[in-house]
């Protein structure tokens, strides 16, 4: 299993040389994320001990059990599935940053429960750029609200925006998503406010990763291409409420 991991990072990290130099692009600008929804703590250890620093994790109850771990390896956490807010004292105890934020009522209840821990909390704003029913984040064209609405809660710093591609056969269709979030990040610069860095740009999974990176991706997160093909279908992995039994 060590070699597998071993020889995949390599493809997955030549793959991103590779889309780099394609978009004439610096590759120290994109960070490799180890999405780890349903991988065991000693998988993910021994990919962190490859160089590697960054995590997402979508369930929270994962997170929970992997939290310790990853906190003794100085790891990066992101949690980047559905939040619900009745979870968000979980999720600040071990993540670093959230990456899906969608809705103001989800940034205001994060902001209350920072305020009495008296913490700050790094985010992004996902944004639903494919516009499936399947999928969460803010419509597009609310986005930019929902950035003025969230950046003046003071506990929590603006960093970024997310996206899930289109699952599309069509690269040009899945650009679009990409694109899309390029555009609205641009939009934001232009706004000029305060606690808004909005410096990254998470988009691009094990399969479009070399899209994302052409459209401007700074973190690409990938979990099949590293650690192997999971047992469950992808709804198990975005959305909260889903039981597995």
């Amino acid at each position: 299993m060590s070699e597998f991991i071993i020889q995949n990072l390599q493809t997955i990290q030549r793959r991103i040389k590779a889309a780099c130099e394609k978009a004439n692009r610096n590759s120290e600008e994109v960070k490799l994320l180890l999405a780890t929804k349903t991988v065991d703590a000693e998988r993910i250890k021994f990919a962190l001990q490859q160089g590697l620093n960054l995590v997402g994790e979508n369930k929270v109850q994962e997170l929970k059990q992997k939290g310790s771990m990853l906190q003794s390896l100085e790891a990066e956490v992101h949690f980047i599935g559905h939040l619900q807010t009745n979870k968000i004292k979980e999720v600040i105890k071990w993540a670093t940053c959230i990456e899906s934020i969608d809705r103001f009522a989800l940034a205001e209840k994060l902001h209350n429960r920072l305020t009495l821990e008296q913490k700050t909390m790094d985010v992004f704003i996902q944004v639903n750029t494919s516009y499936e029913a399947s999928k969460f984040g803010v419509a597009p064209e609310h986005a930019l609200e929902l950035i003025q609405q969230v950046a003046q809660l003071d506990t929590i710093r603006i960093k970024g925006l997310m996206t899930i591609g289109l699952f599309s056969e069509a690269p040009e269709k899945v650009r679009k998503c990409f694109r899309l979030l390029k555009d609205l990040q641009q939009q934001a610069f232009d706004l000029n406010l305060s606690n808004v860095d909005l410096q990254e740009l998470s988009m691009g999974m094990s399969g479009d990763l070399e899209i994302a990176i052409e459209e401007g991706a700074t973190i690409v997160r990938v979990g099949t291409a590293i650690f192997g093909e999971r047992i469950y279908p992808d709804s198990y992995y975005w959305n909260e409420d889903t039981q597995i039994l």
